[in-house]
């Protein structure tokens, strides 16, 4: 008889029958959290702090500021002023939910598109445009000292995440790390360590995932089969959720959740909040390659700055001159950032030597010296 056509009986004893018939032992939910729809209607009661119209409008404005910053540095970087650049378009709900969600001795550690959240916790748009201009300075912040600075390399400040994490819990802090990161990091092998080591020994941080579903031209259908990226948070012990990430009032209520579960001793949690890069991956990419236009076009009804604004304008909290003083006063103040940027005489050659030791190495030490003269001739 052909393998294909074995059969086998087995005696019908207690063991057959618990083989035949498993039992559950664990079971495990994601749930998703959304408080606005893409037309800024609420689904949900709103929390209290969307009920202030001071505190959404000042939402609002964060991600206004986020967008014009960004949109100012895709322009100084096409005109040969900026470095290469990672624009946050159509995402400015995550970092604003979450930096507004912090207090200011909670630590943040941000990717590369969390213009916003550096933004609200004090990084100048100056001290911004040094940073992408390629200039050290623009990560001497004069407030938020203790921030990290952005981090490029995909996913490799997750483990300086959890250390940060585990200094305060041996401190005896009461205060949080904030990692964010993107949807392909989690396909990195550092991401999947900090959240083991964070459920392990049980620390307060909080990573949220920016799931813009693009891992620069790789579709999230082809990083990963999990249903959710949530879920890998659940595989490291973690309690994790989902978020509409284009809806700022979910993100910061979500946030809030989690820091104030983590300030008080109960554990690391992970965010996955869903978005859309309606940009390109870097202002080196090329987006048009790789996703079509209309996918991209439909995904503009999603966005998160006119769904906050139809609700406050449906609300009675937001009119055509409220708008046009915003503009106004945020254009002013990010051109003026620009030229203040562009006025800054540049390092010198020393610059790159100076930025990684504390202590130069000899032969490093040389070489810093050899470029002085250089420079001196």
């Amino acid at each position: 008889m052909p393998p294909s056509e074995t059969t086998v009986e087995l005696p019908a004893t207690t063991e057959a029958r618990r083989v035949a018939s498993p039992t559950a032992v664990a079971r495990f939910e994601i749930r998703y959290s959304r408080f606005l729809d893409p037309k800024g209607n609420p689904v949900l009661p709103l929390p209290g702090f969307a009920r202030d119209r001071a505190q959404l409008v000042a939402l609002y404005r964060a991600m206004v500021s986020a967008r014009r910053f960004d949109a100012k540095a895709v322009s100084l970087q096409r005109t040969g002023r900026l470095g290469t650049f990672a624009s946050a378009l159509g995402q400015e709900a995550v970092p604003i939910g979450v930096a507004s969600a912090m207090r200011p001795e909670d630590v943040l550690l941000p990717s590369f598109r969390e213009h916003g959240a550096q933004l609200w916790r004090g990084v100048s748009p100056v001290e911004m445009f040094l940073f992408w201009g390629g200039d050290e300075r623009g990560n001497d912040f004069g407030e938020t000292r203790d921030d990290f600075p952005v981090c490029v390399p995909v996913g490799t400040h997750a483990p300086h995440a959890v250390g940060i994490a585990l200094a305060f819990k041996l401190k005896r802090e009461k205060r949080v790390a904030v990692c964010v990161f993107g949807d392909g990091a989690t396909s990195k092998g550092d991401v999947a360590e900090a959240l083991n080591v964070a459920g392990v020994w049980h620390l307060p941080v909080v990573f949220v995932i920016n799931n813009n579903r693009w891992a620069i031209s790789v579709p999230l259908a082809q990083q990963t089969a999990a249903e959710t990226l949530a879920q890998k948070g659940i595989a490291a012990g973690i309690e994790a959720e989902q978020v509409d990430g284009n809806d700022v009032i979910a993100v910061r209520e979500s946030t809030e959740r989690a820091l104030a579960k983590a300030r008080a001793g109960g554990g690391p949690h992970l965010i996955e909040a869903l978005t859309y890069r309606l940009g390109d991956h870097t202002t080196a990419d090329d987006a048009s390659r790789y996703r079509s236009g209309p996918e991209v076009s439909a995904r503009w009804a999603e966005e998160p700055i006119a769904r906050l604004r139809n609700y406050l304008v449906a609300m009675g909290m937001w009119a055509k001159p409220d708008e046009e003083r915003l503009l106004a006063e945020i254009t002013r103040t990010i051109d003026g950032a620009a030229e203040a940027y562009l006025a800054t005489l540049p390092q010198g050659p020393e610059a790159m030597f100076d930025y990684t030791y504390e202590r130069l190495p000899k032969d490093l030490l040389e070489q810093r010296e050899a470029a002085l003269d250089q420079t001196a001739q």
